[in-house]
């Protein structure tokens, strides 16, 4: 208790110095706390930013895959763009396969598609070969484990203006591009039908379609209908197909053992291959995905996967290098305000060996005093931190940071490791100090 009241006492001398101190910790907490506090979720916020542009896996038929590379097809078209009708299939029963892998509660949604040429009736007026995609919307599925999801291209298409309203899964309504609305004249309510002339092994059927929704999306899919892939499957006599799939996951950035993994796989591991399989890399779960779908070859969307480690190694870059300057900065200036207060008070410790007082006791007391304005400090930076983190997350993710518990502790090692070091140079000349000559003004 008697050093306690000690501590206290010598805290109100030297006022400016000891407030100098606690700012400079306070801005130093707060700067770290802000910059570790957006390192650490960095990665989910850039997850959630990219998943506003669509998918990041796609699947596909095994020999559609190998045509599209043989080919050279960008990986950025869309299916409803593509002048042909596709040959292979992949079977929509088998979809729900997708969320019994490891990896399945990281696959946030998926939409399947169906694309075809038909003709299209709008009014009394037949347009021939126009592209319709038939897909799921907003479809509460059932999976194998027992639960249940809601997936569909309404997720997945956060980008779309839709006049009017989504279509029905499992009904006769659909929705038309605005490019394809503006050329025919289709209004909402609007009737269309759809159909096909039958064919050796295929026998085509007429479909009525209410038009409930018309979108605008910026790409070819504006020039296409959209309804539901039993309607389609209906017209086209393509039961249970689906010709390609999109797919959003939760990754984590590639790394230099993603990319190995993906170059070579027969060259790592069985550990690296463990440790791949069991991390959330997109490059795993599309493996993991072609494991429960047969037929089918998982690829990753190239762009998002090398954007989002690009951008998460530069952002943590960054903010690693911004704490790293301004713990620098911290200790330089609590050395500079340690080793003044120390030498103004020459006399008083000089004083304190003279009667008894060990160096020990005398660093003791020194580092006790230096840790009570560091503490206030780095407490209230701490949380002043917080407030810029959750700033920055507004401003540049329209989202706030999660302040993780890791977070305060690692700021509060750091800071204890930075004003140690910066004590050192002030508890040297206490234990060079000689009470004899100072006191007799040496």
């Amino acid at each position: 208790m008697f050093f306690v009241r000690m501590i206290a006492r010598s805290l109100t001398q030297e006022l400016r110095k000891r407030l100098l101190m606690g700012l400079t910790v306070l801005l130093a907490a707060t700067v770290s706390t802000a910059m570790l506090g957006v390192v650490f979720d960095v990665g989910d916020k850039l997850n959630d930013e990219l998943s506003t542009y669509g998918s990041n896996i796609t699947v596909r038929p095994q020999s559609d895959a190998v045509l599209s590379e043989l080919y050279s097809s960008s990986s950025t078209s869309t299916p409803s763009s593509s002048p042909t009708d596709p040959t292979r299939f992949l079977k929509e029963s088998n979809l729900p396969n997708m969320k019994t892998i490891f990896w399945a509660y990281n696959i946030l949604n998926f939409a399947p598609q169906l694309n075809q040429h038909v003709s299209v009736g709008v009014g009394s007026v037949a347009v021939e070969k126009v592209p319709v995609v038939g897909t799921w919307f907003h479809k509460t599925l059932d999976l194998p484990t027992g639960e249940k999801t809601v997936v569909g291209l309404k997720g997945m298409r956060s980008w779309w203006s839709v006049d009017g309203k989504w279509a029905n899964d499992g009904s006769s309504e659909a929705m038309v591009g605005s490019t394809f609305a503006a050329a025919h004249g289709v209004k909402i309510g609007d009737a269309l039908t759809l159909s096909r002339e039958g064919s050796e092994g295929n026998d085509g059927r007429e479909h009525i379609v209410q038009v409930v929704g018309i979108f605008h999306s910026s790409d070819d899919d504006d020039k296409a209908i959209f309804t539901s892939t039993s309607v389609l499957q209906e017209v086209t006599n393509l039961p249970d197909s689906v010709n390609y799939v999109e797919v959003k996951a939760l990754t984590t950035p590639e790394n230099d053992l993603a990319r190995k993994v993906e170059k070579s796989p027969a060259s790592v591991s069985q550990t690296e291959w463990d440790t791949w399989y069991c991390t959330a890399y997109v490059s795993s779960i599309a493996y993991q995905i072609e494991e429960v779908m047969p037929g089918a070859v998982a690829k990753q969307v190239r762009q998002i996967a090398a954007l989002q480690g690009n951008v998460m190694q530069k952002t943590q870059a960054i903010m690693i290098v911004m704490t790293a300057l301004t713990l620098i900065a911290a200790a330089i200036a609590v050395a500079n305000l340690m080793a003044a207060a120390t030498a103004e008070r020459s006399s008083e410790i000089a004083l304190r060996k003279a009667i008894g007082a060990t160096n020990s006791e005398v660093m003791r007391f020194i580092l006790a005093e230096t840790a009570s304005i560091c503490l206030l400090g780095a407490v209230v930076g701490a949380g002043l931190g917080t407030l810029v983190a959750q700033g920055i997350g507004r401003v540049v993710f329209s989202a706030g940071i999660v302040m993780r518990p890791m977070v305060f502790v690692l700021v509060a090692v750091l800071l204890a490791l930075t004003v140690l070091v910066a004590s050192v140079s002030a508890l040297r000349s206490i234990l060079n100090l000689k009470p004899a000559e100072v006191l007799h003004g040496r």
